[in-house]
């Protein structure tokens, strides 16, 4: 196993480092139609079932957490880099930003109607990654919603990769739905979508109820 305090502490200090440039480069997203597309999906899954409390796990800066109230949710966010958040709170004073860790959130049983993990579980090691989902599970409300968006291995094996930040990995997309499978999702859609010009790799996006 994994000692999953080394690299919490790795990621978190890995994204403190870069935090100003990576904000300045995520000013504006989401931009593309397709993922706009699903985040709206989302939105619109967690309002049909009648709202509540919306955690954007992995924030970062901010900006899709905002682009989730506009899009009419109750959204929150959690990162677990110190400097993301501060510039979270300055860059979105009327928002709520929390440090935390996905693998222990300090939210209660049921206390969210969705979670958006928006590129934030792949610095997760696999054998890392199921407590993660029960975490999803114990703090989403019967039927609340999850969006995962993560690299896709293209047919391969879960592969780590140099990510610009830290090692991340790519997962096949029926391996990362069975793991949610697994801790008690549903799946409700998916998305591939192709690699941009400036883009290595493809894109994957799970839509689940739990």
């Amino acid at each position: 196993m994994t000692d999953s305090s080394s690299y919490l502490t790795t990621t978190a200090q890995a994204y403190d480092a870069i935090a100003g440039v990576y904000a300045e480069l995520a000013k504006g997203e989401p931009k593309l139609p397709l993922d706009r597309a699903i985040l709206a999906a989302f939105a619109g899954s967690v309002r049909a079932a009648g709202g509540g409390a919306v955690a954007e796990l992995g924030c970062g800066p901010g900006q899709t957490t905002a682009h989730l109230r506009e899009l009419g949710l109750a959204a929150f966010g959690i990162d677990l880099s110190p400097v993301m958040i501060d510039l979270a709170r300055r860059t979105y004073p009327e928002l709520r930003f929390e440090v935390g860790s996905m693998e222990a959130l300090d939210l209660a049983d049921g206390e969210l109607a969705g979670i958006l993990s928006w590129y934030s579980i792949i610095h997760t090691p696999p054998e890392e990654l199921r407590p993660y989902f029960a975490e999803f599970r114990r703090v989403l409300a019967p039927g609340g919603h999850l969006l995962l968006g993560f690299f896709e291995a293209e047919g391969g094996p879960v592969t780590a990769f140099d990510h610009k930040v830290t090692t991340a990995y790519r997962w096949p997309i029926d391996d990362l739905a069975k793991l949610a499978a697994e801790a008690g999702f549903v799946e409700i859609g998916r998305m591939l979508r192709e690699p941009e010009p400036d883009e290595r790799f493809r894109r994957g996006n799970l839509l689940l109820r739990g």
